[in-house]
């Protein structure tokens, strides 16, 4: 494990390994670190593998750095060791065998069975790792057929010692084996480690009968004490449920069975945390905030600087629409701040000199300048975290329905139970039917399905932030979409200019424009700056006031020399201002009619001019919205434009229904008019005025070039292109379908298995060796891409489910060499494999 130092500042140290950190682990480091000399604070994090450490001492200083370079080829150990750990020379370890059985089986086993067997399971496992496999008859056809499961056939005890020690040892095992160290995979580890299955698959032969009891009976207490406690309050759930069958197996003495049980619930949930963390981290690389650049101003000139070397000296300013990349003070201005990405509260807030502001979130209007208190891979990190956490409490409705009626399954599990033993008085029999249940399927794929299909859409350039989207993206039927920058290219140019008094040229009144235009980062606004810049007009050289208000989705006011300057739609104009643009109906209606957007330029109450904007449509355009009538449904646009550019573009593309001259309200009013009426309705707009609309809809979706609060508040996020809006439409679809189908597999399964426990068919260790296959083949199956393999992008499912099938290839090994009962087992395994479409 090789660890880095990521910041220094003070006493004050940040460590971070780019490997999976275990919770086990973390601890273990933490306190290990704890207990140098001169440390007054540690913190270690297994979510992001970094260890933060306060000290007072120069000496401390040292030694910490020295403990952290031998985690590179020593792991951690447990406190009693650590001084002889400390003080040891640097070098790989080399394990005696019966170190080896030391480091695996947990204390508590060690000391109770070294106790029952006065000793016995060293002295025994040392003499046959000593002896050779060759030299003992009962490992001819166990221990052989697992060697060459493990890759370590022929290569003498030497040779499998000194390659299995390490894993056995490792810190991931954190003191446990077989069952015991499976079970404590409930732990939220990112990793898939089958250090649990070779050790129960490796020792379990070498293990006298009572360590094997002992093993069974301690890695079976935990769950047993989950569902004793989950009982005493009031709930009948899965918990419960396994619970009742390892106690059904321990009484029956069947500790073989109770053995693999553990094993086996434990390596579900790791499967379940690998995927999970696995998807996770996927969303939270694809969504963190990537800035890079900030404007910094030094001696009243601004200027760009890397994030990475802004100091808490510098002054950072940040304009309307931008994201605030630094958590830091209001050195001076004022702005309206959204915080939601921070806080979750969709109100902005004001803040002034003194305010506090945070990294992620947006200024909506104003602009501030910002004096650092919190810089670097530290705040997003904490941002990171928090997205994923909250994503993690997002469930799909559906989600949560197949959680809860997995645990209403499980009385019905126990009344069969209860009939089985009245009519039979056969333990066997019962143990068979508590073994198989529905819900684990239910319980596992539900939310695999949904955190695969979140990762497979950021592999195809659709981020969802959250399963119930996934959800409401297969029940949508009406698309809003916003005109400008998302059915049109966003790269609007300015196509006419238009003068409409003797006393300004056209020169003039574009300079004009472009003068207020130029500190907003709107499509439109570098349309016009841009058309300035091409024409040499120097519109950085006209005297306006400091202030440029810029009224959302209406238009921007300042004032030029004294004269109050206005440009915008003709609603701001006209409506909100009280400037007549009757004198400009002639040029209004000759742009309206070529589909171009208006803009309106009033200085000092009187109209002087009007802009004509020409923003082409997406080349993709009209074949989604055709793609979209194809599917059922209904497309509906929202513009701020005037009612003939909105026909004009309507008729063009073939949309139903159009509404123009929209103010941003007023399109969050017509998305829950829509909702009323019982319509299921997505959003996609790009700008700051498609924000309450986004929040209104069902599903909000924003494209990565639209502004910094449209992604802010979006639930799905994809990638500049609307053929993208399909991608997200077959993705919601195809995972409701193949939750669908899992839910029919399991139950379909899972009832044959419980026929078959009835009617004693099949025993125990079978039935919950199939039920598990079953369980496993239906995760793998919500694992599957929902759209088809892609280049480069399963690469890790795939991986996932060789070493799942390889795990199942070796358990069934085990079965057939210690289990004479199960032999048939592993066969119906695969068919039932099979059936979930996953072998």
């Amino acid at each position: 494990m090789l660890f880095h130092l990521v910041h220094e500042v003070g006493n004050r140290q940040r460590w971070r390994t780019k490997e999976t950190l275990s919770h086990a682990s973390a601890a273990l480091i933490a306190d290990q670190i704890s207990g140098i000399a001169g440390v007054t604070g540690v913190s270690a994090n297994p979510r992001t593998g970094s260890v933060i450490v306060t000290y007072d001492t120069g000496e401390a200083r040292a030694a910490l750095a020295e403990y952290l370079a031998g985690l590179a080829v020593n792991p951690p150990i447990r406190r009693a060791e650590r001084a002889a750990f400390v003080s040891a020379p640097r070098g790989p370890a080399v394990l005696e065998p019966a170190e080896v059985v030391r480091r695996v089986v947990p204390t508590r086993a060690a000391e109770a069975i070294e106790v029952l067997s006065e000793n016995r399971l060293v002295r025994h496992v040392s003499k046959a790792v000593r002896s050779g496999a060759s030299n003992m008859p009962v490992l001819s056809f166990v221990v052989r057929p697992i060697l060459r499961f493990l890759g370590l056939a022929g290569q003498g005890m030497g040779g499998i010692v000194s390659r299995v020690a390490p894993a056995l040892a490792s810190p991931k095992a954190a003191g446990g084996e077989g069952a015991l160290a499976a079970n404590n995979y409930r732990a939220d580890d990112a990793e898939l480690d089958f250090g649990p299955l070779a050790r129960f698959v490796f020792l379990r032969p070498f293990l006298p009968v009572v360590a094997n009891a002992a093993n069974a009976f301690l890695g079976a207490v935990p769950i047993i004490r989950e569902g004793i406690s989950e009982l005493f309050k009031g709930r009948l759930n899965v918990a419960v449920l396994d619970a009742s069958a390892l106690i059904v197996s321990l009484l029956r003495r069947d500790f073989k069975t109770a053995g693999l049980l553990v094993l086996l619930l434990g390596m579900g949930e790791m499967l379940e945390n690998y995927a999970r963390r696995k998807s996770m981290a996927s969303l939270a690389e694809q969504l963190s905030v990537k800035c890079d650049v900030v404007w910094v101003r030094e001696d009243e000139e601004l200027r760009q600087k890397p994030l990475a070397d802004v100091t808490p000296e510098d002054v950072i300013v940040v304009r309307s629409g931008s994201v605030i990349p630094v958590d830091g003070v209001v050195l001076d201005g004022e702005a309206a701040v959204n915080q939601t990405a921070m806080t979750g509260e969709p109100l902005a807030v004001h803040r002034t000199t003194g305010g506090a502001v945070f990294a992620g979130t947006v200024v909506e209007s104003g602009e501030i300048g910002i004096r650092p208190t919190g810089i670097g891979d530290g705040t997003r990190l904490s941002q990171i975290i928090s997205f994923v956490e909250e994503s993690e409490k997002v469930k799909a409705g559906i989600e949560s329905k197949a959680l809860k009626f997995a645990d209403a399954i499980v009385p019905f599990n126990f009344a069969l139970a209860a009939i089985v033993w009245l009519v039979t008085r056969d333990l066997t029999r019962t143990a068979s039917v508590l073994l198989v249940d529905y819900s684990c399927a239910l319980r596992l794929a539900t939310p695999l399905a949904i955190l695969s299909s979140m990762k497979e859409g950021t592999a195809r350039g659709v981020v969802v932030k959250g399963g119930r989207y996934l959800e409401a993206l297969a029940e949508v039927d009406t698309v809003v979409f916003d005109k400008t920058g998302t059915l049109t290219n966003a790269t609007p140019h300015l196509s006419d200019v238009v003068s409409l008094t003797e006393d300004m040229s056209e020169d003039e009144l574009l300079t004009l424009s472009a003068c207020l235009e130029e500190h907003f980062p709107h499509p439109v606004s570098r349309a016009i700056v841009d058309a300035a810049e091409e024409k040499g007009l120097a519109h950085h050289d006209e005297q306006h006031d400091a202030e440029v208000k810029y009224v959302v989705a209406h238009g921007i006011c300042s004032k030029v020399d004294g004269e109050t300057v206005l440009l915008g739609s003709r609603h701001f104009i006209e409506d909100d201002e009280g400037v007549s643009c009757e004198a400009a109906r002639p040029h209004v209606e000759r742009l309206a009619s070529q589909g171009k957007t208006i803009l309106y330029v009033a200085l000092s109450g009187r109209l002087i001019g009007v802009l004509g904007i020409e923003d082409p449509i997406r080349d993709e355009a009209e074949g989604v919205i055709k793609a979209l009538h194809a599917r059922g449904k209904k497309v509906v646009m929202l513009t701020g434009d005037d009612e003939r550019t909105a026909a004009a573009v309507a008729a063009r593309l073939g949309i139903d229904a159009w509404r123009a001259q929209v103010l941003p309200s007023d399109k969050a009013d017509e998305v829950l008019r829509l909702k009323d009426a019982g319509a299921k309705v997505l959003m996609i707009g790009d700008g700051i005025n498609d924000s309450p609309a986004l929040s209104a809809a069902d599903v909000g979706v924003t494209m990565r070039d639209g502004t910094d609060i449209a992604q802010e508040v979006a639930d799905v996020i994809m990638a500049p292109s609307l053929e993208y809006l399909l991608v997200a439409l077959d993705l919601g679809e195809a995972t409701m379908k193949r939750i669908r189908s899992n839910v029919g597999i399991s139950v379909g399964l899972n009832s044959a298995f419980l026929a078959g426990g009835l009617t004693g068919i099949l025993m125990p260790a079978v039935s919950a060796l199939l039920h598990n296959a079953t369980t496993i083949g239906v995760c793998l199956n919500a694992m599957r891409p929902e759209l088809g393999h892609y280049d480069g992008e399963t690469r890790y499912a795939d991986e996932l489910r060789k070493d799942v099938a390889d795990m199942f290839n070796r358990l069934g090994g085990v079965i057939r060499g210690v289990d004479s009962e199960a032999a048939g087992a592993p066969r119906v395994a695969v068919t039932a494999l099979e059936a979930t479409g996953v072998a």
